[in-house]
């Protein structure tokens, strides 16, 4: 089967990455077109790739400008606030698009995306990228089996190290809902998603709480700087630091937010200026710091999903307890763990995890690229992230921005039908 062609709009993190797949499978992805505001972005991404001049392009509006379908497929990685419009028109126009999470940070623009790639015939993926994890499979696969028994409560968080919260959430893109979306959307649509995928089944109840407790300028250090390249008091004593997180040689994330110039003067010389800088307590954030989100599913189990913004190590940890056994998993960059412990015989046996490349998302970015070149060629897998599909794992993030904002529980039939879905 010949190569699917793409466009890679947007040329961050997550373009990068699936742009190596590209690299690393040629005979099933040809990336032929680039759209990237960023110059320093855009000349790091053309080192890897060969694409013809007149195929790139400044912004995804100067590629779709022309009116002309000029490829297949597109791989949308824009900002959130972007995906929505940039999206209706690639749909439009004919492409086949792989679409960053979350669909939009606004709840009609989700309804409207689904309407909109089912009436123009167009596939709409979403990039779920966990479904496509051995660990996540491995962990579906068991429950699937039958070993636990009937589910009846499961316990499951999305545990934020400390710098990776004020790095994305209270000083960079996501900080703000009004600028990108709820946090229990950006962060958590991911674990919404694996969630339904494994229990197959919807939710029928739910409620949330959480707030921004943290930070908040009343509990910055006395004497605190605006930024972290003034003398401050707090220096040595704060976790959150930027010269210290930030001003470091080499390739790397979360320094590369700051500066793509690999040297730590030149991104000390960024943080006086740019968000990175700020301290803390003094931003402009105003996202929850901390979440948790109570669910009751269709047959009666329970469901709790905590976000935590406080955490000392990245990783999601998990508890599902059936009739028969229970599960404990952890899924970190630092090692993966699934161990099934047995009620009535009290043994432990440790799932196996085999990791099947070194993609980001332990395994995920590559196995979401390939899942959209294989539904395009007429050979789905059961995990395809469909915009319909998707957007279920969404519904559940706006209603629980519904109820932690209104102090109430909703049933979620009643929400689906007053959606119209």
């Amino acid at each position: 089967m010949a190569a699917i062609d793409t466009i890679i709009v947007g040329a961050g993190g997550r373009g990068m990455a699936y742009g190596r797949f590209a690299a690393a499978f040629p005979n099933e992805l040809q990336v032929v077109g680039l759209a990237e505001p960023d110059p320093i972005r855009r000349e790091r991404f053309l080192s890897e790739h060969d694409i013809a001049p007149e195929m790139v392009f400044h912004d995804w509006q100067s590629l779709l400008e022309s009116g002309r379908q000029l490829a297949p497929t597109v791989i949308n990685c824009t900002m959130d606030r972007m995906h929505f419009e940039s999206t209706m028109r690639m749909l439009d126009l004919g492409y086949d698009v792989l679409l960053e999470k979350p669909m939009a940070p606004v709840l009609e623009e989700n309804l409207r995306l689904v309407t909109k790639a089912e009436e123009s015939g167009r596939l709409l993926q979403i990039c779920h990228v966990l479904r496509y994890t051995p660990f996540w499979q491995a962990l579906r696969a068991v429950v699937q089996s039958g070993a636990l028994g009937r589910i009846i409560s499961v316990s499951h968080r999305e545990n934020l190290i400390y710098y990776h919260m004020a790095h994305s959430f209270v000083r960079g893109n996501w900080r703000r809902e009004a600028t990108s979306g709820p946090m229990i959307l950006s962060k958590c649509c991911h674990d919404f998603d694996v969630l339904l995928w494994i229990l197959q089944q919807k939710v029928a109840w739910l409620q949330s709480f959480g707030s921004l407790i943290h930070f908040r300028p009343e509990n910055a250090p006395e004497g605190a700087t605006e930024r972290c390249t003034d003398p401050c008091p707090a220096a040595d004593t704060c976790k959150y630091e930027a010269t210290k997180l930030y001003a470091r040689d080499g390739e790397g994330w979360p320094q590369n937010a700051v500066s793509y110039v690999p040297t730590s003067a030149a991104r000390l010389e960024r943080l006086k200026t740019d968000w990175y800088g700020r301290c803390v307590y003094l931003c402009d954030n105003d996202v929850v710091d901390h979440q948790t989100v109570n669910m009751e599913m269709a047959d009666g189990a329970t469901v709790t999903l905590v976000m935590n913004g406080q955490s000392d190590e990245e990783c999601r940890t998990m508890r599902w307890d059936g009739t028969k056994a229970t599960v404990y998993g952890k899924f970190s960059s630092r090692g993966h763990e699934i161990r099934l412990r047995h009620h009535l015989s009290g043994e432990v046996e440790d799932v196996p995890v085999i990791a099947r490349d070194s993609s980001g998302h332990g395994g995920g970015d590559y196995g979401i690229v390939r899942s959209f070149i294989n539904t395009l060629n007429g050979q789905p897998d059961d995990s395809v992230t469909t915009a319909r599909e998707s957007l279920e794992s969404h519904l559940l993030a706006f209603a629980a921005e519904e109820s932690r904002r209104e102090k109430t529980v909703i049933n979620m039939g009643d929400y689906r039908k007053r959606l119209g879905v």
